[in-house]
């Protein structure tokens, strides 16, 4: 939303750029956790093979198959984190009208989400909540200041620029 603002005033572009963002990105990341947790259960499972040949090992138990990572179940986690922390600042600032207050409350609110969900990992790995919280504030912070950046500029380049609200 923050980038469509640099080149688009209107709030029901916004509103529209953030609802397939939000897909787009939910999306996004469910396939490259499923990916990349599915690789992590291929290598456990030739491990695992591996280990029943070397040792004589008979087929492992039920409740060890059972820990193994589930792709699946990664990828609608990292779906439902993504259009969890998606949908605060469409809810905040896709209905806003005027344009300067629409950023602001989406910065506002998107860095509250940010600095929320730093600290929830936090919490649930026990580590320190300053450090996550900024940590993630800033990332967060920075993707936005990136995405405005480039999109202003090729709104600028190209002339795409509009104004309407």
């Amino acid at each position: 939303m923050i980038g469509v603002g640099a080149v688009n005033q209107a709030s029901k572009a916004m509103l529209v750029s953030g609802l397939a963002g939000l897909v787009a990105g939910a999306c996004s990341m469910a396939i490259g956790e499923f990916v990349s947790v599915y690789a992590q259960y291929d290598i456990e499972v030739a491990q695992m093979k591996r280990e029943e040949e070397v040792k004589g090992v008979e087929e492992r138990s039920e409740e060890e198959r059972r820990r193994l990572p589930s792709p699946f179940q990664a990828a609608a986690a990292s779906a439902l984190a993504f259009g969890a922390g998606a949908l605060l600042p469409l809810l905040a600032g896709g209905f806003v009208k005027p344009w300067g207050i629409r950023i602001a409350v989406v910065c506002v609110v998107t860095s509250l989400g940010l600095a929320g969900f730093g600290a929830a990992g936090a919490l649930l790995g026990g580590a320190s909540l300053r450090k996550s919280s900024i940590r993630v504030l800033v990332g967060g912070w920075m993707a936005m200041a990136v995405c405005y950046g480039v999109l202003r500029l090729f709104g600028l380049a190209f002339g795409t620029e509009t104004a309407s609200v």
